[in-house]
């Protein structure tokens, strides 16, 4: 990086850095949102059960007895999931212009501006 000053330096580091914490942060989004669709997929199919349910437990599978009780943990699960979604889409967002407003200035400042 001959002929780049300390400042333009500076920036570039950050440019890398925000975009390793947007794959960062872009990653665990798509994973939680991948474990929301399971649990709804799970509730889904436990309305339309009519059989015995069973639920893992670590490496045992127990009779479930007070099906209620399993949906309302299923639905605090998805809830929980969605609130922890929002958040990081918010970060997602956040980085996503910290990445553009950096990718400009370093591009202004290398003489490569795009029209």
């Amino acid at each position: 990086m001959n002929g780049i000053s300390p400042q333009l330096q500076n920036q570039i580091t950050q440019f890398q850095q925000v975009q390793q914490q947007l794959q960062a942060v872009t990653s665990q989004r798509v994973q939680m949102d991948a474990s929301r669709r399971e649990l709804i997929k799970t509730k889904d199919e436990l309305e339309k059960s009519t059989g015995t349910v069973y639920r893992t437990s670590g490496a045992f599978m127990i009779k479930v007895d007070d099906l209620d009780s399993l949906k309302a943990d299923l639905d605090e699960s998805i809830e929980t999931m969605e609130v922890r979604i929002g958040s990081l889409e918010r970060q997602e967002n956040s980085l996503k212009e910290k990445y553009t407003a950096l990718q400009e200035t370093i591009n202004k400042a290398m003489g490569n501006v795009q029209e």
